[in-house]
């Protein structure tokens, strides 16, 4: 079932291989330690993510660097991260390799993360990997089957396909959902693919044969099985995630000046794992709609560089504005396909409520500055 599930899932990522591991945080430690990271190694990836992709970066020995995120997608700035590459490292005269001037680590890797289901735009990140000569490992965990049109190429590409490997969580709440803990990693490269074979698998490429050290971090059957099942189903439930995002956008759109809604590049085709907006007064509208029996998530309260967790990392506030803006004031919405149009309405309903509430709160202020202008 295992290797079934393998099969299909690299082909549906158009992809060469797919090895399954135990989680998504299996999936991203295992793919950066075949890829070569380990200690003494610096990684770049983002603070507005959950903290498993940091975790992996930090159980491989190697130390986490974020740059910070546009304020549009939530992902990847590229614009920050060409700038951290230019002016907070530097090539080591021995044999030109990045080091990181703050910690003196060589910096070896870059995880952009494809959250809420949206990908970060890859061919610059790329491109920037390809001059500084930098692994990329795509954090695909939230991101099964959403699609990325390179430039480069001339086509489109899915997630997980782009990057020398990408790591995948089947978390039952996930896209693509297993009925426990599941994860997977997809790549090109057959060495790396046999490598991420034995780390899942405490380091053997034959039983009791151990070439490595490994762990125990196999993907059952049984959740291979159920994985293969819902596989058939993913592409119509991604692209009824996509209707209901859509019609959130037509619903809330006259609520434009207090909810800012999702951004969707032209270059992006995203699967809506997570229906994400941002409202200034975040705590009062999860308390409306919470009243109103309706459900909401903050994903993700507090970004990773301020974390206890990540407090020797030596960041402050104010490190990341834009990651520390968001955090403030993003709320996630319901969104699974089975979102019927009934719930939406409700939904959109409670959401303009609250924000025809804050316009009039807030047109006395308006009004006094305007007549102070004038």
């Amino acid at each position: 079932m295992v290797e079934d599930f393998e099969r299909t899932f690299a082909r549906y990522c158009d992809t060469q291989h797919c090895v399954g591991v135990g989680s998504g945080t299996d999936a991203l430690r295992f793919a950066l330690m075949a890829g070569g990271v380990g200690p003494d190694d610096a990684v770049i990836t983002v603070p507005n993510t959950f903290i498993a992709t940091a975790e992996a970066i930090s159980q491989c020995g190697a130390l986490p660097r974020f740059v910070d995120i546009d304020e549009r997608t939530y992902n990847m700035d590229v614009n920050r991260l060409a700038a951290y590459l230019a002016d907070e490292c530097f090539p080591n005269d021995s044999d030109g390799k990045l080091v990181d001037k703050q910690t003196g680590r060589g910096v070896k890797a870059v995880v952009p993360v494809h959250l809420y289901g949206q990908m970060a735009d890859m061919d610059p990140i790329l491109e920037l990997a390809e001059r500084y000569n930098l692994l990329v490992i795509e954090d695909a965990c939230q991101a099964h089957g959403a699609e990325y049109f390179s430039r480069r190429d001339n086509r489109c590409k899915q997630a997980g396909s782009m990057g020398r490997a990408a790591a995948f969580s089947f978390y039952p709440g996930k896209n693509l959902g297993a009925c426990g803990e599941a994860g997977a990693v997809t790549t090109n490269d057959a060495e790396l693919a046999q490598k991420v074979r034995m780390l899942r698998d405490h380091g053997q490429a034959q039983k009791y044969y151990h070439e490595m050290g490994g762990y125990n971090g196999r993907l059952d059957s049984i959740q291979a099985g159920i994985l293969g099942i819902k596989l058939r189903h993913l592409t119509a439930w991604n692209e009824r995630r996509r209707e209901c995002a859509s019609r959130y956008q037509e619903l809330l759109g006259a609520a434009s000046e207090v909810i800012k809604l999702p951004f969707e590049p032209s270059w992006s085709k995203a699967v809506f794992h997570l229906y994400v907006v941002q409202v200034q007064n975040r705590e009062q509208l999860q308390k409306h709609l919470g009243e109103a029996g309706i459900g909401t998530g903050i994903h993700y309260p507090i970004p990773l560089h301020l974390q206890k967790a990540y407090k020797d990392l030596g960041y402050q506030q104010g490190d990341f504005p834009v990651s520390e803006e968001a955090a403030s004031h993003i709320l996630s919405l319901p969104m699974f396909a089975g979102l019927s149009a009934a719930q939406q309405d409700r939904i959109a309903r409670k959401v303009l409520d609250f924000a025809e509430a804050e316009s009039i709160s807030r047109a006395p202020d308006v009004a006094r500055m305007v007549s102070l202008a004038s």
